[in-house]
């Protein structure tokens, strides 16, 4: 049948699945969206106030569903306003296809009127990047793209498409696409040698990551820790993987993780290390990382095996598929010796608080016992970030969506917003700073137009928390564009914006403010004041080792 590009483009998204984009359209995009027009029985669109709202909405969509999110924009800045969200996104392996489209084929490389070349833009920020230039390429192009970003180590990929493309016609014909299982990359001998390594150790640790989330690995997990007997860290981006209300988790590893999970990994004699790439902020020093253990690493992508810290041994391969494996030639295993030293560190070195105010680990804590644990959080990037991965217990995996890689200040409503949109009968609450809401807040905008009961508690210190607090330890408190000296109401902008907004100044606020959120109707946001000086504890500083890490009572001593 003979269709036009822009009824190709949407032809070939049905086919993948897809129901849901999220966008803003523009002049060289109007093609596709007249036709989303007289589509609209088959699409839900979602209008974002910034084109950076639309990608990090996508990217909220897939991390909570573990589908590729789709955000569309317009040529020019409308698809440069995509690459910040792109870049999260590529950092922290989210499976997403921006589709853009450019000036027509005449005009390219002329500076023509918002023209920009996106695709060479984007280039080292996504799996893959197209420009169709030609009608008949468009539907193949974009089913290689979704392919793309779903396979192996899933990612963002690019398709620019130029407006007469979509404007054009060509015969299309439909294709079913087809549920592909992994391919299988590693060997028997591969499974041996884990299984062989694992069973020669008296103190093994676990530290998961990311990659124990994408590949549904969880109840492989669940039962690899409990046969080994073995304790469990995470990484940001593992949280949920493993339960963390089961007795073998022992929290986060890494510059902000607990003193256990890096005293631990510092003495273990081996560390099995499942989905996770040896981010700086996990492994400090790294001449110093886990320098007692031998290092097993499984992981999809081969890129990753000794590009941070050298292992002992890798298998490559989705973990799922390798767990079941090293599973079945396990026996039970006895860890009780190492085991009960792991304990003893946890009674010695719980999280800590203070607990005569009012603090972001107080309200967390709260919001866990209230929604217990059966919610999904995003979260901007700041101190309010690492409170959310200490303080509330991920039970399950694609609950906890934040920035990892890159870091991105802005991200969590956003990405709350595509998580509500993919998940309309669970909770989802953004925690931010009031340094990151500022980023964004314009996407209180998109929740209440489309009366998404959206949470959005805004952590308001009046500084940019986690900067200050490098400041004060590191920079002799040289308080240099990191506070606040203005007049902004966060209250009367949510209400501007047409939500519910609630202050909360006292503890005993909190609680009655997080219910009546929860039982709203309609996106709600939560101004909650702290102290300019609250901490997160522990921390490790930059470039020492992961066993240097401090608390409060530790900077106490040395003061004294």
């Amino acid at each position: 049948m003979q269709l036009t590009g822009a009824q190709i483009v949407l032809e070939c998204l049905k086919e993948q699945g897809v129901n849901t984009i999220f966008g803003y359209p523009g002049g060289t995009i109007l093609n596709i969206y007249d036709e989303l027009y007289k589509q609209s029985d088959n699409f839900l669109h979602i209008l974002t106030s910034h084109e950076q709202g639309a990608a990090h909405a996508a990217d909220g969509y897939a991390r909570s569903t573990g589908k590729v999110g789709v955000c569309f924009a317009t040529s020019g800045p409308g698809s440069t306003n995509l690459v910040t969200g792109i870049a999260t996104a590529y950092m922290d392996s989210v499976p997403m296809v921006a589709i853009t489209c450019n000036v027509t084929l005449p005009l390219l490389g002329k500076d023509s009127f918002q023209e920009v070349d996106i695709a060479g833009i984007t280039m080292p920020i996504t799996k893959h990047g197209y420009i169709v230039k030609d009608v008949k390429e468009l539907a193949d192009t974009i089913r290689k793209a979704f392919k793309i970003a779903r396979s192996g180590r899933p990612g963002p990929v690019l398709v620019d498409i130029t407006k007469d493309v979509t404007a054009k016609t060509c015969d299309f014909r439909p294709v079913v696409i087809a549920d592909e299982e992994p391919a299988k990359t590693f060997k028997t001998d591969d499974i041996n040698t884990a299984v062989k390594m694992i069973k020669a150790s008296k103190r093994p640790y676990i530290y998961v990551g990311g990659g124990a989330v994408i590949s549904g690995a969880s109840e492989e997990l669940k039962k690899f820790a409990e046969l080994v007997q073995a304790p469990v860290c995470d990484t940001l981006m593992g949280k949920g993987a493993f339960d963390g209300t089961n007795k073998l988790y022992t929290g986060m590893i890494g510059m902000h993780g607990t003193k256990t999970s890096n005293f631990g990994v510092s003495e273990c004699d081996l560390l099995i290390t499942l989905g996770a790439r040896f981010s700086d902020r996990v492994t400090g020093n790294a001449k110093t990382f886990a320098s007692k253990a031998k290092i097993l690493q499984i992981d999809i992508d081969a890129a990753e095996i000794n590009k941070n810290i050298h292992v002992n041994y890798a298998i490559v391969g989705d973990l799922k598929k390798v767990l079941e494996c090293i599973n079945s030639k396990l026996d039970q295993m006895d860890h009780s010796q190492w085991l009960a030293k792991i304990d003893e560190y946890k009674e010695k070195y719980p999280l800590s608080y203070d607990t005569s105010k009012l603090t972001c680990p107080y309200i967390i804590e709260e919001l866990d016992k209230l929604t217990k644990g059966d919610a999904i959080i995003t979260t901007d990037v700041g101190q309010h970030q690492m409170w959310a991965a200490q303080y509330y217990k991920y039970r399950e995996p694609r609950t906890f969506l934040t920035s990892g890689g890159l870091g991105t200040m802005g991200y969590g409503l956003g990405a709350c917003i595509g998580a509500k949109v993919a998940n309309p009968d669970k909770h989802v609450i953004n925690i931010a700073g009031d340094g990151c809401f500022r980023m964004n807040m314009n996407e209180l905008a998109t929740a209440s137009r489309y009366d998404l009961p959206v949470i959005e508690i805004v952590i308001n210190n009046s500084v940019l928390g986690m900067v200050r607090q490098w400041q004060t330890l590191f920079y002799e408190q040289h308080y240099s564009q990191t506070v606040f000296h203005d007049k902004v109401d966060y209250c009367k902008v949510a209400e501007g914006l047409g939500c519910m907004a609630i202050r909360v100044t006292k503890k005993s606020e909190v609680v009655p403010a997080l219910k009546k959120a929860l039982k709203s109707d309609k996106p709600v946001l939560i101004d909650c004041i702290i102290e300019e000086d609250d901490k997160v504890f522990p921390m490790v500083p930059a470039g020492a080792s992961i066993s240097d890490a401090f608390d409060e009572k530790d900077l106490s001593s040395k003061s004294e």
